[in-house]
């Protein structure tokens, strides 16, 4: 049973940018939502305040994304310096799947919106424009985002380690068909 992908906004300042997200946050929203917040990286926004107020879930994927870029924010820097995430209003249930996975340290809570924020100008994002997901993009960005969990807490290896092994699997069962289908005249 597959849920429909979250709703996502964004308003992007100088160095700020807000992304709401609501609904439930899952692998289908996960991939358009990595690809807008590294555009506005690499366009100079060191601050991502991710506005949770309304977010209901958020599945192992879009927590394994959101863990890997705060990893990749505090590790790297872009022309503007480093980044950082943080996440506005979380519910207990959400706060409890961060915590659960061991990726909370990646970010900072905030109960109330920082000075500067938009809370009420924000654009909806197109997610998936074309209307169809890239399946083995998705497949990938799964496949990362589950190693990287397991990667950053070893009590997530029990939880993941056979998704991940089905994911790996099927990425390498799309890869050898569509080389196969390369070589066909």
């Amino acid at each position: 049973m597959s849920s429909s992908p979250a709703n996502v906004s964004i308003w992007a300042g100088d160095n700020m940018a807000v992304v709401r997200i609501s609904g439930r946050a899952n692998f289908q929203s996960s991939v358009d939502f990595k690809a807008t917040v590294l555009e506005l990286w690499h366009r100079g926004t060191k601050r991502f305040i991710l506005d949770l107020t309304n977010c209901q879930l958020m599945d192992s994927t879009f927590l394994g994304v959101m863990a890997g870029l705060g990893l990749k924010f505090a590790k790297e820097s872009s022309a503007a310096g480093p980044a950082r995430i943080e996440l506005l209003n979380p519910s207990g249930r959400i706060r409890e799947l961060f915590d659960n996975l061991g990726i909370i340290h990646l970010f900072t809570v905030l109960c109330s919106p920082e000075p500067g924020a938009d809370l009420k100008n924000l654009t909806p994002v197109d997610q998936n424009p074309c209307g169809t997901l890239d399946r083995k993009e998705t497949t990938r960005v799964c496949l990362e985002a589950h190693q990287l969990l397991m990667k950053l807490n070893d009590a997530n290896f029990t939880k993941f380690k056979d998704v991940t092994k089905f994911l790996e699997e099927d990425l390498k069962r799309m890869e050898g068909s569509a080389s196969s289908n390369e070589r066909q005249p």
